[in-house]
């Protein structure tokens, strides 16, 4: 008689202003999906995961093991002091920051690879996040490696296409996915990737102004898709990324009167406080 000997492998990560749901709603992942109440897939390093909140300010990940703690406390920024950046703006003056802030203290800034956040949000461009993600999915089905997952070897996955997979494919091969205009410029950039006239890996050690310049260099890439990159890939905690969640705030809350220069390199996380803040209201 056969037994099964898969073993339930799972780390717990804690930290405060830590909430698994506020960061999966955030909009900055876009393989990050709510699969039962509570409970998320995700698909990162080319490995499928499966995250829980265990409690407060504690997540549960099935699927991976202690030695891999290091890679995700880097990946949920575990190591940044979210409650401080809180905690200042609890006291601030401004009423709209402080109620944004409360209501998505357990935000992070996820460290992604620069490279899928940089196809992902050149497709995000004119799309709602569910028409992004099918998006997003159907590159990993074509492009992608098809794996099994350790824990349930039924559950069939696909990592992020590399640079050289989607460099090689055709036009008309990213069309049938559904990226409309947006096909021409994931083919563009993965093929600057690929042939090394942008280096990504050299791009870490860069500062903001320097990513920016690089990133903009790339045909459909403007300032907002840039900054998101640098966000969200590079961890450039001043980029600050405008779209029209953050566009309807700075205008309709501060009349075009708002200046991220001083919140420095806390910007990029006060804009997420923000995006969270304002989407949510605006469906309530």
């Amino acid at each position: 008689m056969m037994t099964d000997k898969r073993v339930d492998i799972r780390l717990y990560i804690k930290s405060e202003n830590l909430n698994l749901k506020q960061i999966a709603e955030s909009g900055q992942c876009f393989r990050m999906n709510e699969i039962s109440d509570g409970r998320y897939s995700l698909v990162a390093f080319g490995e499928y995961v499966e995250l829980l909140q265990n409690e407060e300010n504690e997540i549960r990940i099935l699927g991976t093991s202690e030695d891999q703690r290091p890679q995700w406390e880097e990946y949920f920024d575990l190591h940044y002091d979210y409650g401080a950046l809180v905690k200042k703006l609890s006291e601030c003056g401004d009423e709209f920051l402080k109620k944004a802030a409360a209501f998505g203290s357990g935000l992070r800034i996820l460290s992604q690879d620069p490279f899928e956040v940089l196809i992902s949000f050149i497709i995000s461009q004119n799309k709602n996040i569910p028409a992004i993600k099918s998006a997003i999915e159907k590159l990993c089905e074509r492009f992608g490696e098809k794996k099994r997952w350790s824990e349930n070897p039924d559950l069939v996955y696909y990592t992020f296409p590399s640079p050289a997979n989607i460099a090689a494919a055709k036009k008309e091969d990213l069309r049938t996915l559904g990226l409309g205009y947006r096909d021409e410029y994931v083919l563009e950039a993965a093929r600057a990737v690929f042939e090394g006239r942008l280096d990504l890996h050299g791009l870490k050690s860069m500062n903001y102004e320097h990513i920016m310049e690089e990133l903009m260099r790339l045909r459909g890439v403007g300032k907002k898709v840039a900054n998101c990159v640098a966000l969200f890939g590079f961890h450039k905690l001043r980029s600050a990324p405008v779209d029209v969640w953050i566009a309807r705030v700075l205008d309709q809350v501060y009349e075009g009167r708002f200046s991220w220069e001083p919140y420095g390199d806390q910007a990029g996380i006060v804009q997420q406080y923000m995006f969270y803040y304002i989407r949510n209201c605006s469906q309530s």
